[in-house]
């Protein structure tokens, strides 16, 4: 046989595509080319192949060699490609059978002492392979825990090309790891609530935002308590259905950040950029082949922008798409990657410049319009998209010479969980998993607060002191301070609580 044909994955996003790899080998002056639109990392896959397959003591057709990447038009990346190459030049060369090559899907690199090394991005690329009807999976050892994570497919695992193909002649696969039959959190958290002293209104504002995954600005003087209690959201927040929790471990796979012990990501992830980061490591993106950024590595999880007005106006702004879509898509020239993008965004700020604008402002040494001119770099629209903005008061010496420790999150996360579910039912029907994603028609008909709630906001309408989405803003928190409190429709004092956990921190810029 001259001609073989196996399959890998192509991904773009976290969308992939299958590949035929096919391998024709003909009479002519021994050469090799590789066809399909390979970037360098897969052009060089010429030489890893060559030697991986003479170190697995298998010999080097002295033929014209030509591998064909199908479908041509699409752009192929990466080293994953290298064993289902490998496969099929062996294959074609008659070194092993080929019989049953159709009914698979290989992924993995070559080390050129013929080792199969770990790669990126296979969770999703099994995913793809399933829906297409491929139910046996060719993968490295290192993988293995990753691809099983996804049902009715048969996951095979080798730690090198020879054992490969002593598998494909009739050899059993040394050592194959155990079915993982429960599912463990890969990240259990260690930070506690417990551990912030004071501070009721911005954890009352952190819980209510777990409930129905609003979005929080705090504002506050350095040492507040702003950071200790982002750090502490994923600890109140539940852990991830099996659903949520294989979307969020494929992006994490395609990033390169899964553990190969605990691949499944229970846990929403918390991503806390640094404020000096670009916007392409923000959104995502890349100069050719576009990667998740911290918005969709955060999926499911918590996005935290420390110090937000330190970050470039221009990157604050890009967050607006991705918090009212859920997704975020960008375009190069290799193609459009669409990345799944629903956090939830906490925002950090201080009172000032200086820090110090608190009480009576006594010890700061900002201007009035240093300090507007500080929290406009804010823009109106990107905060118009936050639903609780509260203002953090310092830590006073009674709470903390009282050493008293807060509610654990254990108890708070049991509260959230039982909102969480009031809400899932109620919500069900209309196809929204929380609060915060009911429609604005819906929020003014069979999900308006009772009629005293709306005039309320109505009148704050009227004042323009809320726009149109800030009015149902404030709706979707009182929702979600009513399932906190039990009740079967949002009354005035959740609308109340709600609206005034909605604009508590535009008291700082009255006052300045």
């Amino acid at each position: 046989m001259t001609l073989a044909i196996t399959h890998s994955i192509a991904l773009l996003g976290i969308e992939g595509s299958v590949v035929d790899v096919e391998a024709d080998l003909a009479d002519g002056l021994p050469a090799f080319y590789l066809l399909g639109l390979p970037d360098a990392a897969l052009g060089e896959s010429r030489d890893r192949v060559r030697a991986a397959i003479l170190n697995s003591g298998e010999s080097w057709p002295s033929r014209r060699i030509t591998v064909a990447l199908s479908p041509a038009s699409l752009p192929k990346r990466g080293s994953s490609y290298d064993v289902a190459v490998a496969v099929a030049i062996l294959a074609a060369d008659a070194k092993m059978p080929a019989k049953d090559l159709g009914s698979m899907m290989m992924m993995g690199e070559l080390a050129l002492d013929g080792r199969m090394k770990e790669v990126r991005g296979v969770l999703p690329a099994v995913l793809a392979a399933a829906r297409a009807g491929i139910r046996r999976i060719i993968v490295p050892i290192a993988n293995v825990a990753e691809a099983r994570l996804v049902p009715d497919v048969e996951v095979v695992g080798f730690r090198s090309l020879g054992e490969l193909i002593s598998w494909f002649r009739g050899v059993e696969p040394p050592d194959q790891l155990p079915v993982q039959e429960e599912l463990i959190p890969a990240v259990v958290p260690t930070l506690d609530l417990s551990d912030v002293v004071g501070q009721h209104e911005a954890k009352r504002a952190a819980e209510i935002a777990a409930v129905g995954e609003h979005h929080l600005f705090m504002v506050g003087t350095p040492g507040s308590g702003k950071t200790m209690i982002a750090e502490r959201m994923p600890s109140i927040m539940p852990i991830l259905d099996r659903e949520c929790a294989i979307e969020v471990s494929a992006i994490h796979s395609i990033a390169g950040l899964l553990s190969e012990h605990a691949p499944l990501l229970l846990t929403p992830p918390f991503v806390a950029p640094h404020h000096t980061a670009s916007r392409s490591a923000i959104v995502g993106g890349g100069s050719a082949h576009p990667r998740p950024g911290a918005v969709s590595l955060a999926h499911r999880g918590v996005l935290f922008m420390d110090e937000a007005p330190e970050f470039t106006r221009g990157i604050l702004d890009a967050l607006r798409q991705p918090l009212e879509s859920g997704f975020v898509s960008v375009a190069r020239t290799a193609g459009t990657a669409r990345y799944p993008a629903r956090f939830l965004l906490i925002l950090a700020a201080n009172p000032c410049p200086c820090g110090r604008f608190a009480g009576d402002g006594r010890s700061c040494t900002c201007t009035s319009l240093m300090v507007r001119r500080y929290l406009s770099r804010l823009s109106g629209p990107l905060l118009d998209r936050v639903d609780l903005q509260v203002y953090v008061e310092p830590v006073s010496r009674m709470d903390l010479m009282g050493n008293l420790a807060g509610e654990a999150s254990s108890a708070v996360r049991d509260r959230v969980m039982a909102a969480r579910a009031r809400s899932y039912r109620r919500l069900e029907k209309g196809g929204w998993r929380t609060n915060s994603q009911i429609s604005a028609n819906a929020l003014r008909s069979e999900f308006a607060a009772d009629s005293s709630g709306m005039s309320l906001v109505h009148r704050a309408l009227d004042d323009h002191r809320l726009t149109a989405r800030g009015l149902h803003k404030v709706l979707r928190l009182a929702w979600s301070v009513a399932d906190l409190e039990g009740h079967q429709r949002p009354t005035i004092d959740d609308v109340a609580q709600a609206y005034a956990l909605r604009t508590g921190a535009q008291r700082l810029v009255g006052a300045a």
